[in-house]
């Protein structure tokens, strides 16, 4: 399964907007409030839905999470009159085409929203595997948090519940290629050994040296430590699709260039992914670290007035709308008046 493009209309902060996405990475950014998760939790959502199980509107108000579950809070606000659509567009390895359409508005009851070509959908797209992981690292407090959750004992979205679930069931096939088991190895050497889960526990630990509970490592080596253990357990193959909000959260900048090349190798084997990011130098290694072959689009993300629009390019340096870019040339240009001052 390939996303190629969403369509939204009166949509949480979007009025009317259409994005073409890149088959291998995708990366959001723009400053809070312009939509980045939005975006990848509907995109999710709709991945998700292939599932005979799991269906469009249920997936999306278990994600956004609305007050009550109610899809009518999606609307975007001063747009009351109006109905609220979101469309996805994929494509197969054989670049056969489908989309899923959900349309719902003010008066729509809880998540009971129409949903257009949904069979055609989970027809064309079965089997198809997509993985979020929150900018919340999570492993760390997964004791029986899923039951919790299902008990309404404690509020957390779906893409948490649904990252324990695909971290801790092992789906690999021992067909790894070379290049995954060096990546692997890599990470190993930034986390200082390899993940365990305990079943009987419902823990995770850190194993080197020494066992440690993942509550005693470092968030960024945790954060770093879950993605060995999708990669290990299968979770991330050929045709799935990755969303990942924020990587560098919590994250040694030595360790950014780590991430950045596994991401690019994640691509190269057939993964698509979707980030969202506040950090110019995660941006920055993209654009340098890729090769000719790699397939990147950078996309911006900027509040024109009430809501959103959506620039994209090949090139992160061309990007007419870069807050990153802007915030550290602002930067820049204080050091530099500090050191002429001094």
């Amino acid at each position: 399964m390939i996303i190629r493009k969403l369509e939204l209309e009166n949509y949480t902060v979007f009025s009317e907007t259409k994005i073409e996405f890149s088959k291998g990475i995708n990366i959001l950014i723009g400053e809070n409030g312009t939509g980045k998760t939005h975006v990848m939790k509907v995109l999710y959502s709709a991945a998700q839905s292939v599932d005979s199980k799991t269906s469009f509107p249920h997936k999306l108000a278990r994600t956004m999470l609305p007050d009550d579950y109610k899809l009518s809070q999606l609307v975007s606000k001063g747009r009351k009159s109006e109905n609220t659509k979101a469309a996805v567009f994929a494509q197969t390895s054989k670049e056969l085409f489908e989309k899923v359409l959900i349309k719902f508005n003010t008066d729509t009851k809880g998540f009971d929203a129409k949903v257009h070509n949904e069979h055609e959908w989970k027809k064309t797209f079965a089997g198809s595997n997509s993985v979020y992981i929150p900018a919340k690292e999570i492993l760390s407090n997964c004791y029986n948090l899923v039951s919790a959750v299902e008990r309404d004992n404690v509020r957390f979205d779906d893409t948490y519940t649904d990252l324990l679930h695909m971290a801790s069931v092992d789906v690999s096939d021992d067909s790894n290629t070379k290049e995954l088991d060096l990546m692997l190895d890599k990470i190993e050497k930034v986390i200082g050994g390899k993940v365990i889960y305990d079943k009987q526990k419902d823990q995770y630990y850190l194993k080197g040296q020494s066992k440690q509970e993942f509550n005693l490592v470092a968030e960024g080596i945790r954060k770093m430590a879950l993605l060995w253990q999708l990669v290990k357990q299968g979770a991330l193959k050929n045709g799935d699709i990755l969303f990942w909000d924020e990587p560098e959260s919590n994250i040694n900048p030595e360790h950014i260039p780590i991430i950045v090349e596994t991401l690019l190798e994640l691509q190269r084997n057939g993964i698509q992914i979707f980030i969202s990011t506040h950090s110019y130098i995660l941006a920055k290694y993209f654009e340098i670290r890729s090769k000719d072959s790699d397939d990147i689009l950078y996309l911006s993300l900027n509040k024109e007035k009430k809501f959103v629009s959506v620039e994209s390019s090949e090139k992160f340096s061309e990007l007419k709308n870069n807050v990153l870019i802007s915030s550290f040339d602002k930067l820049l240009d204080e050091v530099y008046n500090v050191e002429v001052r001094g």
